[in-house]
């Protein structure tokens, strides 16, 4: 059989997210134009109409959500994209997905803030937002790409461990990166891992559906194939239905947290670049991850062992790989284009090993491999 030609592609990462969804097996999207992230909404309204799928602009971001969150229960893999006003009016709409346990993607094209901000300049400024901006202990899976195909890549992530945990994922995508071309590489023959959502088995009067498992994760039935459940933004029992009883409500909270915190080694995602003999290490993610490893490489020319960790998973944090980082650099560089979010993490679990220095920038404006060269110079 002859195999079809792979296929080079000019794509902004937008359009990369567009694909990757699609390849993953999205086949709804709701959602609100919003700059920098209109571009998905804008070519998933041509695209999923031509796969089966369903577009709909709503009126709002709330709305959006509140959509998406519908088709998921009814068996379809949903998305929507916004950037910062909308993320946070989809908040609670986010609180009631993690805690009815809907599968669901929410892209946030980042820009500067607070308030409208700057819609067309970039910015890492959502960062704490995506961990915290829903009231309430919760878990949450948040990832970032710093380049068109790890849009590509990590969309279909994002949607793989949405089904695979029940839980919404949140793909963090800052101006830059939002918007750049690259070519990349797409053959429909490449070999992806696509996840679905575990179906009941069982006869529908033996269905549990909260119920706990080793994974913690309960299969799921889509609304209107026979298997009754009740849904709720209420603390609720294994079978749906409200409850306050410390006894149902402590078991249940704990399983949220342990479906994701058992699961830490698959969910950290990352590149080691130079780092195993770094003596200056640069801790980055998004657009300033592409500085980075310029500097590192201008560094290396000078003799200089620097070397890069990128964070492609951001919730759960990296502790694990931070850490090590830590324990074996004399200095860790955090630039990042806000008043230090990611930082603050990485201060947090330091033990005292390492000099932890950050680099800030709130203009608008990308930080440069002569601007983390220069702070590193000024550090050593």
């Amino acid at each position: 059989m002859k195999k079809k030609p792979l296929k080079e592609r000019l794509l902004q990462g937008n359009e990369a997210v567009v694909e990757g969804a699609l390849r993953a097996g999205c086949r709804f999207f709701a959602g609100y134009p919003i700059t920098p992230a209109t571009e998905i909404a804008e070519q998933l309204s041509v695209r999923l109409p031509q796969v089966d799928g369903t577009f709909i602009q709503m009126e709002d971001e709330i709305a959006s959500l509140g959509a998406v969150i519908g088709a998921s229960l009814a068996g379809v893999k949903s998305m929507t994209a916004t950037s910062g006003p909308g993320f946070s009016l989809m908040q609670e709409n986010l609180g009631f997905a993690i805690i009815a346990e809907v599968p669901c993607v929410v892209v946030n094209a980042m820009r500067g803030g607070p308030s409208t901000g700057l819609p067309t300049s970039p910015s890492q400024s959502d960062v704490m937002q995506a961990r915290w901006g829903t009231h309430g202990d919760h878990p949450i899976i948040v990832l970032c790409p710093s380049t068109v195909r790890e849009c590509f890549d990590l969309t279909i992530r994002a949607f793989n461990y949405s089904e695979k945990y029940r839980i919404p994922v949140i793909l963090l995508i800052d101006e830059v990166v939002a918007h750049m071309r690259e070519k990349i590489t797409i053959s429909d023959e490449e070999d992806i891992e696509i996840f679905n959502r575990v179906r009941p088995t069982m006869p529908p009067e033996w269905y549990i559906p909260y119920e706990d498992t080793p994974r913690g994760v309960p299969a799921m039935a889509d609304f209107g194939e026979g298997y009754r459940y009740h849904v709720t933004g209420l603390t609720h029992d294994v079978r749906g239905f409200p409850t306050s009883r410390p006894e149902e409500v402590d078991p249940f909270m704990r399983r949220l947290f342990r479906k994701v915190s058992q699961n830490f080694a698959e969910l950290q995602i990352g590149e080691h670049f130079h780092i195993d003999d770094a003596d200056v290490a640069i801790v980055a993610y998004g657009c300033v991850a592409r500085s980075a490893r310029r500097a590192v490489l201008d560094y290396r020319e000078k003799g200089i062992k620097a070397g890069m960790l990128k964070l492609n998973t951001i919730w759960p944090f990296m502790r694990t790989d931070v850490e090590k980082v830590l324990r074996q650099a004399k200095v860790v560089i955090v630039p990042e284009m806000n008043m230090g979010q990611i930082s603050r993490e990485v201060k947090r679990v330091n033990k005292g090993e390492a000099k932890v220095f950050t680099i800030n920038r709130v203009d608008g404006t990308i930080i440069t491999p002569q601007e983390i060269m220069a702070r590193i110079k000024e550090v050593l």
